[in-house]
């Protein structure tokens, strides 16, 4: 990999400090070890970028790297060796070693905490995805110290205590020998370093309270109880710290029409006993509005139509589910004396027994009565 932190952080060598600081965190986003679990190229250049970005945010290293090139940063750190320094080397002399070996590998600012939120959408912005911004009130980088907790004009200075690694170490007599214990430096906060004068802003913290309106890609086929994952686009970390990552929880508002099973949706149609036995045309309602159903003579109740592809977009894969219409034959409660007389005469043809008409007007009274 270059070694020009310039190309690094891929920004030409006028960049404003606020081009360099856009840049980099929008490749820390994508080179974190957070986002790229198992993957040591993407670590070792997350760490590349680290250390461009601390010469680089600093006026006066910028000016010795334009200089003198990564000699002349490590000279102005007390007196490096030059010969075959490098990059790694570098990345010694800032954070103290390895950050990712474990959690006091390194003094520096931590990651920021994870947030939750949640969000409601329709069955269609389920089915078919959506872009919804969300409210948010939590910690983000100050503006005024540019994260850093620092006065505008000034910088952290190395703790005196633990020399700029984070933490202290003691060693102890046991009777299996000398045992080294190593713990967060109590005067820094295992920062490394202390601010003399912080910012009057967020005081020294680098992170202030604020609302953030941020969009939330939902993606097509997302279900109730599920979670999205937006990595980095958490609270702010202390003192420039890597922002954590923010999920969002998904409920799904019930539909007064479908009911959602899996990638399929039902629907329920009521048809009458005559409909069923002589067939009809159903006008169907659909995601991607009204379809004609056939519903041939003979059908019996708890039937099932699909419509293919009428569902909800499939979440890992192509394609999408079906659309299920289960048709329930409505048995009329009341009859006029047409309509019985009708059905008394179909029940003939049919050889069908039922109830005397003296019976029907009987059980119709007992019906009234406790109505």
């Amino acid at each position: 990999m270059t070694e020009d932190f310039y190309e690094l952080l891929e920004v030409d060598r006028s960049a404003t400090g606020e081009e360099i600081k856009r840049s980099y965190r929008a490749l820390a986003r994508q080179y974190h070890p957070d986002a790229n679990p198992g993957d040591p190229e993407a670590e070792a250049r997350f760490k590349e970028i680290s250390v461009a970005y601390e010469t680089l945010r600093d006026p006066e290293k910028r000016r010795q790297y334009d200089t003198f090139g990564i000699q002349g940063v490590a000279s102005g750190m007390g007196g490096q060796p030059m010969d075959g320094f490098g990059i790694s080397d570098l990345f010694d002399a800032f954070f103290g070693g390895d950050p990712f070996g474990g959690r006091r590998g390194a003094a520096g600012p931590p990651r920021g905490m994870d947030g939750e939120a949640g969000i409601e959408l329709t069955l269609e912005e389920a089915a078919f995805g959506v872009t919804k911004p969300i409210d948010l009130r939590m910690p983000v980088e100050c503006d005024r110290c540019d994260g850093s907790g620092c006065e505008p004009g000034t910088f952290p200075s190395e703790c005196p205590t633990c020399q700029g690694s984070g933490e202290i170490r003691q060693i102890r007599k046991s009777i299996l020998g000398q045992m080294v214990t190593a713990a967060p430096c109590t005067d820094c906060g295992g920062m490394g370093s202390q601010i003399h004068s912080p910012c009057k802003d967020c005081r020294g913290d680098g992170r202030v309270s604020a609302s953030r309106t941020i969009d939330v890609e939902v993606p097509a086929g997302i279900d109730d109880g599920q979670r999205l994952r937006l990595p980095g686009r958490g609270p702010a970390g202390p003192r420039g710290g890597i922002p954590g990552d923010l999920y969002v929880g998904i409920h799904v508002l019930p539909h007064p029409e479908f009911e959602r099973q899996g990638d399929d949706l039902v629907q329920v149609r009521r048809i009458g006993f005559a409909q069923a036995a002589l067939g009809t045309h159903l006008t169907v309602e659909t995601l991607d509005g009204e379809e004609s159903l056939v519903v041939p003579p003979g059908t019996q109740a708890g039937r099932v139509f699909r419509l293919k592809q009428r569902g909800v977009t499939r979440l890992r894969s192509r394609g999408r589910g079906d659309l299920l219409v289960r048709v329930d034959i409505e048995v009329p409660e009341k009859l006029s004396s047409e309509e019985g007389a009708l059905l008394r005469q179909l029940a003939e043809l049919r050889g069908e027994d039922v109830a005397p008409e003296k019976d029907h007007k009987f059980f119709s009274r007992i019906r009234s009565a406790f109505q």
